[in-house]
């Protein structure tokens, strides 16, 4: 049996999602598990894991593209460890790859240190971008939008209202409510 799976990382990317929808429905996928949930948030990805689930001995998990499944190659190796431990099949469809076979297996690791590698580039580019344009007073980053607003937070506070209640009030979360809370009373 072949299981397709497909994954985007916000629910905005609905045309990304029915693309490989349409990619694994043409690969004759004859169930799908969808989800949409960022990589880097591993512990939430469920459709992975009920896929993973389903698997039995000689179906084949099938995913469009090597980005799609996992981030990194320490991650890889462990889903492809759950395949290979139901005695199951990866398939990659943009890189053609099946690791039914020795060459696929070979293939899927190579590629696998090569997404790694490339993304670890484009995050150190990334830093060093930032580190540029905060010495060029360029970037200042976001502005903090609890502590501007921990005067509303005190007075509330003072008027009686709790951290849940001012939180929903002010539209900031409740821990920074408790910060600003905290910070107050540690300076008084």
């Amino acid at each position: 049996m072949l299981l397709g799976y497909a994954r985007t990382s916000t629910i905005d990317q609905k045309a990304g999602l029915d693309a490989q929808l349409r990619d694994l429905k043409n690969a004759h996928c004859d169930k799908m598990f969808e989800e949409q949930v960022s990589s880097v948030d591993l512990v939430k990805r469920e459709a992975l894991t009920e896929a993973l689930d389903y698997l039995r001995e000689g179906d084949t998990l099938v995913v469009t593209k090597l980005d799609r499944l996992a981030r990194s190659v320490a991650h890889l190796m462990e889903i492809l460890g759950a395949i290979e431990a139901k005695k199951a099949n990866l398939r990659i469809l943009s890189m053609n790859i099946d690791t039914g076979d020795a060459t696929g297996k070979l293939m899927l690791s190579i590629m696998g240190s090569v997404a790694e590698f490339e993304r670890s580039i484009m995050l150190e580019r990334q830093r060093e971008g930032i580190a540029k344009a905060k010495a060029a007073g360029k970037y200042t980053g976001r502005k903090p939008t609890a502590k501007a607003k921990s005067e509303e937070v005190l007075k509330l506070h003072r008027g009686g209202m709790g951290g849940s209640a001012i939180a929903r009030e002010v539209g900031i979360g409740r821990s920074s409510v408790y910060r600003i809370l905290e910070e107050a009373t540690a300076k008084a």
